[in-house]
C-alpha cells in the first residue's frame, strides 16, 4: 500500500514539477555589446600638465594631495620627474615628510623590472629638488633593506 502511494506521489509530483519548470523558462535574448569609450585620449604632455597644475595649487591640503597621489599611483606608468617634483613640493608645503617617503617608495616600486634603468634617471632628475626640500630617499634612510633582517643560520 505504501509503495503504490509513494509511486503515485512521485509520478504526480514530477509531472507538476516538469510543468512549472517548463512554464517558467523563457528564451534568453542578448543585445549586441559594443566595447568603446567616449573618453578623449590624453596625450603625455596633457597628462603631465594636468598633474603638475594640480599639485602646484597653493590651496591643497593633505587630503587633496593624497587623492592626487592615489590617482597617480593607480595609473599604469611611472610618473614623469616633473610630476614627482611638483608632488614633492606639494607634500612639503603641508609638511608631511612620511608621505614624501612613501610617495618615493611607490615611484621606485612602479619602475618594476626596469628598475636599474629608470630609477637612476628619476633620481638624477629629482635630486636637486630633494636637496632643496631636505628630503632623503628611502635608500638613504635604510628603508631599502629589512630592519630586522637576520643572517640565515645555514650561511654562517
Amino acid at each position: 500500500m505504501f509503495r503504490t502511494l509513494a509511486s503515485r506521489l512521485a509520478t504526480s509530483s514530477s509531472h507538476v514539477l516538469r510543468q512549472t519548470a517548463v512554464q517558467k523558462v523563457q528564451p534568453l535574448t542578448f543585445a549586441p555589446t559594443r566595447f568603446m569609450s567616449d573618453a578623449v585620449h590624453e596625450s603625455d604632455e596633457e597628462y603631465i600638465k594636468r598633474f603638475e597644475s594640480f599639485f602646484n595649487q597653493p590651496s591643497l591640503d593633505g587630503w587633496d594631495i593624497r587623492r592626487g597621489l592615489t590617482e597617480l599611483s593607480t595609473d599604469d606608468g611611472v610618473p614623469d620627474p616633473v610630476i614627482i617634483i611638483s608632488a614633492l613640493k606639494a607634500i612639503r608645503r603641508v609638511n608631511d615628510y612620511a608621505l614624501a617617503i612613501r610617495f618615493l617608495e611607490s615611484c621606485e616600486f612602479k619602475t618594476g623590472p626596469s628598475h636599474d634603468k629608470i630609477w637612476p634617471y628619476i633620481l638624477q632628475e629629482i635630486t636637486p629638488t630633494l636637496k632643496e626640500l631636505s628630503i632623503e630617499t628611502p635608500a638613504q634612510l635604510g628603508y631599502d633593506k629589512p630592519e630586522l633582517g637576520l643572517e640565515d643560520i645555514h650561511d654562517m
